[in-house]
């Protein structure tokens, strides 16, 4: 039988047992103690194994097929004492029984021959745990006690045999059943503990009952005894017993069973000769011959091959020099073709340092070129900025003056333009004013006059158009001062119309009462837009009067005396003058001319006007009233 075959029936046979394909790779002889590497316990327990007890009794009721037979039938008709299956009595009065109704049996039974027992009525079995309905705590405590009477605090002991001390003592690992301890190296304590194949394990463990750790277990381990289990215990399918012991051996893990079956099948023993010829004890005559000739085979086989090898070496000898010639000439080949291939490299890399080299040059001079025009530039620049820097010096200086006049101005003629439109609070009625006399209310109401808050709307509206001018502000809302009839524009809005639509008039009679609202509240937006340029906070938006007065009061603060008019063109002469008016008719036939006494006369067709000036050339004050001739 070949060794193929009889690997495959071995397979063969392991399959048949259910066994596994592994195979430790140590041989029982050559297990010793110096290729075990830890200790593990599975399945701790202080219980004994007991035979499990039976749930009932055992007859021929429990088979189906005893129902089936007649005299089962007449036997089960008896009244007769039956086990029963709980620990509490049954028994209950007769006159609850009743028969049950009968039933037809499995099998083809004739309807007569039906199984009438007696009915038990409010019959109640009592609860085979008294714990069952018992509050969550109490389960849970009781859990927890089930719990702590199976768990340990367990460690382990190695003893050999003619040493009084352990050779290895483990760490406690706590509170646990299945026990993973350190793996350890025994090579430490020499050959003669390493070379053993025998050895004590004391285990030693405590609960919370026995306080003081005692004894558990003691196992004599022979290592050539241990069954091999496997590389690891994920595909080790067969229950372990109780307090198991695995060792980690370095080509596995071991232990002891008693109803595992081995894992090393017989092999076949080999068959014997077929005839009933015996065994010969020598080889024959012929055989020693047919040896001795491949004896004398073998050793001319040597002795040709040493006298080729010293022919081969002679010959070598002699073509020594014409082989070092050769090998000389191919090596001086093969030196001048690298040689020239570094010269024709050398010579491409020159060519290419050399136009690199002009490009270089090329933009050298180029650069040259350009610092010297930058620096021209730059020195032209510095003597720019120098002259610059004192100009800007000049013109800084300029601009505050022409700021410091310009906010004077702006102070003369917001004084003229207060003493022209005079805001005075009416006596004894809190924040009322009026404008050149004419009142004017902070809230519309029906029941003021239309004439006079018409008149003084058409005052508003030309102080804040006049303000807009002289403040540099532009209004949200353009103003058209012509008195009492003035209007205001809303170009913002969206939800109205182009044209008359936007157009809001500031009197109150002739027009819808909404309309002349709105233009009101227009007014008064202008009036806050002014005095948040001034950086003025107003108060309440409805207030006209009170806040331009506030306004005016802003704007026509400040300190040292007011600055006269300039003279020239810019005076009040000089305007007229480039308008044609100065004593020339005007368009409607009327006629001006400066009095001596600071007034400007407008001579018309039906009389003679007079209005005040606001600023004679001399500096003095004009007259602030109106006279009619």
């Amino acid at each position: 039988m070949s060794a193929k075959s009889t690997r495959n029936k071995v397979d063969d046979l392991a399959d048949i047992k259910g066994l596994t394909r592994e195979r430790p790779w140590l041989l029982p002889s050559n297990r010793k103690l110096r290729h075990l590497e830890g200790i593990t316990l599975r399945n701790l327990s202080f219980s004994q194994p007991s035979t499990p007890k039976q749930s009932k009794t055992i007859d021929d009721e429990l088979l189906p097929s005893t129902l089936k037979t007649p005299t089962k039938l007449l036997a089960l008709r008896e009244k007769k004492l039956e086990h029963s299956r709980s620990s509490s009595d049954l028994h209950s009065s007769s006159k609850n029984e009743q028969p049950l109704a009968g039933r037809e049996e499995p099998g083809g039974l004739n309807k007569s021959a039906k199984l009438n027992r007696p009915q038990i009525g409010n019959r109640r079995r009592r609860s085979t745990l008294d714990w069952t309905n018992a509050p969550p705590q109490v389960r849970q405590k009781r859990l927890e006690d089930v719990a702590e009477a199976r768990l340990a605090d367990t460690w382990f002991s190695l003893h050999c045999k003619g040493i009084s001390e352990p050779i290895y003592v483990s760490e406690i690992v706590g509170k646990a059943m299945n026990f993973n301890f350190r793996f350890f190296d025994l090579n430490t304590y020499g050959p003669w503990v390493t070379r053993r194949d025998q050895l004590t394990i004391k285990i030693w463990a405590r609960t919370e009952d026995t306080e003081p750790y005692r004894p558990f277990l003691e196992l004599q381990v022979h290592m050539r005894s241990l069954q091999f289990i496997g590389k690891s215990l994920e595909n080790f399918r067969h229950p372990l017993p109780q307090n198991c012991v695995l060792l980690h051996l370095s080509d596995g893990i071991y232990t002891s069973f008693t109803d595992l079956p081995l894992n090393e099948p017989v092999l076949p023993a080999p068959a014997g000769p077929k005839n009933g010829q015996s065994v010969q004890p020598t080889s024959t005559f012929d055989e020693l011959m047919r040896l001795s000739n491949l004896d004398n085979c073998v050793e001319d086989a040597l002795a040709t091959r040493e006298k080729l090898t010293a022919q081969i070496n002679a010959l070598l000898q002699k073509q020594k020099v014409d082989r070092d010639l050769i090998q000389s000439a191919a090596q001086a080949q093969d030196s001048l073709a690298t040689t020239q291939r570094a010269v024709s490299t050398a010579q491409k890399q020159i060519k290419a340092k050399q136009a690199r080299r002009s490009e270089v040059q090329k933009s050298l001079r180029a650069r040259r070129d350009a610092i010297g025009s930058g620096t021209l530039a730059q020195r032209n620049a510095r003597l720019i900025l120098t002259s610059a820097r004192e100009e800007y010096v000049e013109q800084q200086q300029l601009h505050r003056e022409t700021q410091s006049d310009s906010r004077g101005q702006i102070r003369r003629i917001c004084e003229d333009l207060f003493q022209i439109y005079p805001v005075e609070p009416v006596p004894k009625k809190t924040l009322a004013f009026t404008i050149r006399g004419l009142p004017l209310p902070n809230a519309t109401s029906p029941s003021s006059d239309a004439a006079t808050t018409a008149a003084a709307l058409g005052c508003v509206a030309h102080v804040t158009y006049l303000l807009s001018l002289y403040t540099s502000a532009s209004l949200p809302y353009p103003v058209t001062a012509n008195g009492s009839s003035s209007t205001i524009y809303d170009p913002i809005s969206s939800s109205l119309q182009s044209g008359a639509s936007r157009v809001f008039p500031l009197q109150p009679k002739g027009t819808a009462r909404y309309r002349f609202e709105y233009g009101v509240f227009l007014l008064n937006t202008d009036v806050e837009l002014l005095m948040s340029k001034q950086g003025v906070r107003t108060v309440d938006l409805r207030h006209t009067l009170p806040n331009l007065k506030y306004l005016l009061t802003v704007l026509t603060s400040g300190k040292g005396e007011l600055p006269g008019r300039k003279e020239g063109r810019s005076g009040l002469r000089s305007a007229l003058q480039g308008e044609g008016l100065d004593r020339e008719s005007s368009t409607d036939g009327s006629l001006m001319e400066e009095g001596n006494d600071g007034t400007l006369s407008i001579f018309k067709s039906n009389g003679k006007k007079t209005i005040p000036w606001i600023q004679s050339p001399l500096g003095k004050e004009s007259r602030r009233s109106v006279g009619k001739g």
